[in-house]
């Protein structure tokens, strides 16, 4: 059955499947989304409270129901949020790997009983794992599966920036690649503003304070745990991201933004997912950007690129 355009598919009907159900109805461009939970009254709870937003003037007659894996057929985009996310007290996405390997094959079985053709968005954590090992298990088409991976880090890092200097974070070009996780890196050869290059940015811009890599790279990496430690959870951030990939594929933007996929030879690897920037479109990732690196971007990417085949290594 061929993809219906505007059809949208969210399993996991927890804090972040609601996140992203009721982002996706501010953007008013799909036309009906269908929630899948293993709690099915979870999800009725979830599609009916979300239903009566449609009644208000500004919100579109989206149809929003419960579904079961027979929706996945012809649907344009699957989002996929399964699966615990770390809670208080726990600080690296990876010590959720075997708990989610498990519920990502129960997922990924049962979309690939009924579509290869939608995309897959992941946001279950860790990413990056899940997105290569399951990709690979089930030989899903490479570019219609892919994370959020480091589209948050990268807006954080952005914001960070710009208001160091006092700019709009939108006038900041900069991308944080690698690992959802703590092996992420920026290559600070690559980030400017407004065309600025970044050894030029204190002297054009005069920052309220010097500028920190080391602390601005730290600060994108422990701000969702602290979240986490702060409000129990994390579902705004993440749930916006979403929304930015699936009106990119919907509108056909053909935006550069940075998302986890599999790598096929960018950099000489071929053996893990992780952020690259990539051109979003209907068709998915319609191209990897691989950036030139300087020699520290090189280090920081070997080391991001061996802490993931370890963590692959490990899946039980």
């Amino acid at each position: 059955m061929s993809a219906t355009s505007g059809k949208l598919v969210i399993v996991g009907a927890g804090k972040v499947g609601d996140a992203v159900l009721d982002s996706v109805l501010r953007l008013s461009i799909i036309d009906e989304i269908v929630v899948i939970n293993r709690n099915r009254d979870k999800a009725l709870g979830a599609v009916l409270d979300a239903s009566h937003t449609t009644a208000f003037e500004y919100s579109t007659n989206t149809s929003i129901r419960v579904g079961e894996w027979e929706d996945c057929a012809d649907a344009q985009i699957i989002v996929v949020t399964a699966g615990p996310s770390i809670v208080k007290g726990e600080f690296d996405r990876s010590i959720l790997l075997n708990r989610n390997i498990e519920v990502m094959d129960n997922v990924m079985s049962n979309i690939t009983k009924y579509t290869r053709e939608a995309i897959i968005i992941v946001i279950s954590n860790p990413l990056d794992i899940l997105t290569y090992y399951f990709q690979k298990k089930y030989d899903y088409p490479v570019d219609r599966i892919f994370g959020t991976g480091t589209l948050l880090d990268t807006a954080r890092f952005n914001k960070m920036l710009g208001d160091l200097c006092g700019v709009d974070a939108k006038n900041v070009t900069g991308f944080v690649l690698g690992e959802h996780g703590e092996t992420s890196f920026i290559p600070w050869n690559t980030v400017n503003i407004v065309g600025v290059p970044f050894d030029e940015i204190e002297e054009k811009f005069h920052p309220s304070a010097p500028i920190d890599k080391e602390k601005l790279l730290n600060e994108t990496k422990i701000i969702g745990p602290e979240i986490v430690q702060l409000k129990g959870y994390t579902s705004a951030g993440v749930s916006l991201a979403a929304c930015r990939l699936i009106g990119a594929i919907v509108r056909n933007e053909r935006c550069v933004v940075p998302v986890s996929t599999v790598l096929r030879g960018q950099y000489g690897i071929s053996d893990v997912a992780f952020s690259m920037p990539c051109i979003i479109g209907k068709n998915g990732i319609e191209r990897v950007i691989e950036l030139t690196l300087d020699e520290e971007g090189k280090k920081d990417l070997e080391v991001c690129h061996s802490h993931l085949r370890r963590l692959l290594s490990s899946i039980k």
